[in-house]
């Protein structure tokens, strides 16, 4: 059996090196590293593919969300509402704007952020929502969306975990992750659905206004060069990073297929385990399937009832089978982003999760005998202990 990875990069790598090398020297033959004609390339068939007028580029998912909100204008002490139970940069650049965090409560099936806990969390200094699409399925963006409508916000969709993934609305339309909102960012981390060999990301609208805005922001605020329209700041996606994704881009759909079908794999073992609950589909198809885009399982998370979650993960680990805890400790109690508003009460299922979650290898190399050996190992341990 190949050593089991949670990521395997150089697998995938190997299978597109060719175009990938081509690329990546050609960039450096043209000696275009900074907005070149890659970048640009990118950019173009990254609308093309998720249906949105504009697709700013930039240097990393965090940089892409400040930037996001810096150009929707909101101001320190706003208050921006987003999820308790998501990785820190969706809160940290909240505050490094000096706008103020309001966290809330997720749903315990989805782990997306609840909707009842927004709307308790919204007050007149409320001015934006940012749902996270987390693990790779969307959060209940109808929803989140009338929300925005009826008390006048913005949603900025963070959308790091789920390119690629579909939306389907109340009446059947289905849109892309990313497209749904006045705004969103995503990441081209390595280990992303869609990553490239380095930092990178990109900011997702179909605002031309915001879009132009953006552009500024990225490039220190120049649309001329030497004349500073705006506060921007230096964040832009290198031209060798552009190629990458290039190459990586007409293979999403095929590797979100790949995932999906691990993920199956993954929750058939598990199917009649009563302490392991397993990751579901969307609200319009509970169980993952083969016709239904809605879960690109950036992670594959397990929840595990009644389990000493940290000694299933040293078993894993003394068996060689890697593993995480995405995320071991909520934002509210982060010495960062604690606040004296907060009520421990209003996090309970975010606070049961830390104690349940654990993820196992995800990625699209899996092959069925790392599955049935990663799977067997879960069961034993909590059929043993």
């Amino acid at each position: 059996m190949r050593k089991i990875q949670m990521v395997d990069l150089k697998g995938q790598y190997k299978k597109i090196k060719e175009v990938v090398d081509s690329s990546v020297l050609e960039v450096i033959d043209s000696a275009a590293f900074i907005n070149g004609p890659r970048v640009h390339e990118f950019q173009k068939n990254l609308e093309e593919y998720l249906g949105v007028k504009h697709v700013i580029p930039c240097a990393n998912g965090t940089d892409a969300l400040q930037i996001a909100m810096m150009g929707l204008g909101l101001k320190p002490g706003d208050e921006v509402i987003t999820a308790d139970f998501t990785f820190a940069a969706t809160v940290e650049v909240i505050a490094l704007l000096q706008l103020t965090p309001v966290l809330v409560d997720v749903d315990p099936v989805n782990f997306n952020i609840d909707i009842d806990a927004i709307k308790k969390a919204i007050t007149p200094k409320t001015k934006a929502i940012v749902p996270v699409h987390l693990f790779g399925l969307c959060a209940n963006m109808d929803a989140v969306m009338e929300l925005a409508k009826e008390h006048d916000l913005y949603v900025i969709e963070d959308n790091a975990q789920a390119i690629g993934a579909d939306y389907t609305y109340s009446n059947g339309n289905k849109v892309k992750a990313g497209a749904i909102s006045h705004v969103a960012s995503t990441s081209f981390f390595p280990s992303k659905n869609l990553g490239c060999y380095g930092d990178g990301g990109a900011i997702f609208t179909n605002d031309d206004d915001l879009a132009h805005t953006i552009r500024g922001i990225v490039n220190h605020g120049m649309y001329k060069r030497y004349h500073h329209d705006v506060v921007g700041v230096n964040s832009r996606l290198d031209s060798m990073q552009a190629a990458v994704l290039n190459a990586k881009l007409p293979h999403l759909d095929t590797y979100n297929k790949a995932r999906r079908s691990a993920a199956q794999k993954y929750n058939e073992a598990f199917r009649d385990m009563d302490n392991v609950i397993t990751p579901c589909g969307c609200n319009k198809c509970s169980t993952i399937n083969d016709t239904c885009n809605c879960h690109v399982f950036h992670q594959y998370t397990l929840r595990v009832i009644d389990v000493d979650r940290d000694a299933l993960v040293a078993h894993l680990n003394s068996q060689e089978i890697p593993c995480g805890v995405y995320y071991p400790i909520p934002l509210h109690r982060q010495k960062a982003y604690l606040d004296s508003r907060y009520n421990e009460d209003d996090f309970r299922v975010t606070n049961q999760l830390v104690k349940e979650v654990i993820s196992l290898p995800m990625h699209t190399e899996l092959d069925d005998e790392q599955i049935e050996f990663i799977t067997s190992a879960v069961k034993n341990f909590i059929k043993n202990n």
